[in-house]
């Protein structure tokens, strides 16, 4: 449950690295979210279709953390954020992206921070800016 809330707490946190675990919980976390409000719009007889008010409050609430985890994830894989623009060609930049969002991140310390799998965090500091 850690994973999944953690984008919140870095809500508007777009440097440093994530890894494939918080980004893949919250993007599940956000899925379920969806559901359930939509479900809850529906008992309430206010749309099914994905459209009701609790469901687009959900996802705009959702919307900056969903972005913010996307772009570490990329720092995770030594990539800039400007890759998430590979979402505007079909099919391609989608697998592209899925792609990159699977793949295991850089180990140790990269230009955009430490290795978020490092318990310890000894990156150099020094090291990781220059």
């Amino acid at each position: 449950m850690e994973w999944m809330l953690l984008p919140l707490r870095r809500y508007f946190e777009v440097r440093g690295r994530s890894r494939r675990m918080e980004y893949w919980m919250f993007t599940l976390f956000s899925f379920v979210v969806g559901i359930a409000t939509s479900i809850v719009d529906a008992i309430i007889g206010l749309g099914w279709d994905g459209s009701g008010p609790l469901n687009l409050i959900a996802s705009l609430a959702l919307l900056i953390p969903g972005f913010t985890v996307a772009f570490r994830r990329l720092h995770d894989t030594d990539r800039s954020a400007w890759w998430m623009l590979l979402v505007f060609l079909p099919i391609i930049g989608w697998i592209w992206l899925f792609v990159l969002y699977v793949s295991d991140g850089t180990p140790g310390p990269n230009r955009f921070g430490p290795d978020p799998k490092d318990p310890y965090g000894s990156a150099d500091i020094d090291q990781v800016f220059s």
